[in-house]
């Protein structure tokens, strides 16, 4: 089988090239990446002599190259995108551009070049807003809030509308926050990390009582398998972990475990349309494909805690006065 992974060098993407090289022999992996601000090339270093796997340059609103690697795939699985609300709210064009016609150009490749080809469409909760009480299902609609998840969901009716319109072979998949090696120091736990390792203060948006539902990335690209091998065509699949958290939470477990005081935490202006909460039900995943989460949160939060430690020659390049900004929001 031969898998096309788009915006492979990111955090997700990355975790899942090499997920999927490791758990399935007869896979052959090509990575399409343009390695703009979300990818780092150092992700997958551990991959450049295997002869599963190929990187090639890229940007998928290039349609030629698109189209020509396209050709060559059984299934393409969508991880490009833009994915810091953040720098949505200071520069929205660039999701559109990224998110949705990105989406867009696979869509199309897949329609005049290989319609038989599987496609899983990597979303987010967060396109179906926030929500007080209770869970979102997967037939609730989309009301995105940001500029981002606005991108998102419009790139998933898209897909489904294809999925419509052309019979193509496509599922899309809602995860909740993910965490673990390799992501962006720009990102909540990475960027909590970062500036209590190097004694400065940790920005917290409001009160810090927002809540996210967090999942550890390996748990994440193994619930993308299973929707890629055996999901329904047509079909959306929330991936969830139960693992309901405000962020002041978070970044206080994350001190105590770095051995921090509190008093690195500053609580900073809040930024534009912050939800309050999002929550998934993923009891569908779990009931027709089998899947559910093998890493506890508190044994996964250390595991990564550990590995930024471990890895200061990765981050260190990417931890810029810009990407660990307490209000990159405000960044034009």
């Amino acid at each position: 089988m031969k898998i096309l992974v788009t915006g492979g060098l990111g955090f997700i993407g990355s975790n899942f090239c090499r997920y999927t090289i490791n758990a399935h022999p007869d896979v052959e992996v090509t990575n399409i990446d343009k390695i703009g601000m979300g990818a780092n090339p150092s992700n997958l270093k551990d991959l450049e002599k295997e002869k599963r796997y190929r990187f090639v340059k890229g940007d998928i609103r290039d349609s030629k190259l698109l189209n020509r690697l396209v050709k060559e795939a059984d299934a393409v699985v969508n991880f490009a995108a833009e994915t810091h609300v953040d720098r949505s709210i200071a520069d929205p064009n660039e999701f559109l551009q990224n998110n949705t016609l990105g989406t867009f150009n696979i869509l199309e490749a897949l329609r005049k070049h290989n319609s038989q080809a599987r496609l899983v469409q990597v979303s987010t909760d967060e396109v179906y807003g926030e929500i007080r009480q209770g869970s979102f299902k997967e037939d609730d609609p989309p009301k995105p809030s940001n500029p981002y998840s606005a991108s998102k969901a419009a790139a998933d009716m898209f897909v489904h509308a294809y999925f419509k319109t052309y019979k193509l072979n496509a599922a899309i998949t809602r995860c909740t926050n993910n965490y673990g090696p390799y992501q962006l120091p720009e990102k909540l736990i990475p960027k909590t990390i970062i500036r209590a390792l190097k004694n400065l203060k940790v920005p917290v948006y409001g009160t810090g009582m927002n809540i996210r539902d967090w999942i550890y990335v390996e748990d994440h690209c193994e619930a993308i398998d299973l929707v890629l091998t055996r999901g329904q065509s047509g079909q959306i699949y929330n991936v969830a972990a139960d693992n309901e958290m405000s962020n002041i939470e978070i970044v206080k477990k994350i001190l105590k475990q770095l051995g921090r005081d509190q008093d690195l935490i500053a609580f900073v202006e809040d930024r534009p349309g912050h939800d309050i909460r999002y929550s998934l039900d993923s009891s569908k995943i779990r009931l027709e494909l089998g899947w559910k989460p093998k890493h506890s949160f508190e044994k996964a939060l250390k595991e990564t805690i550990d590995w930024y430690v471990r890895n200061e020659s990765w981050w260190k390049p990417l931890a810029t006065e810009q990407i660990l900004s307490p209000t990159p929001w405000k960044q034009k």
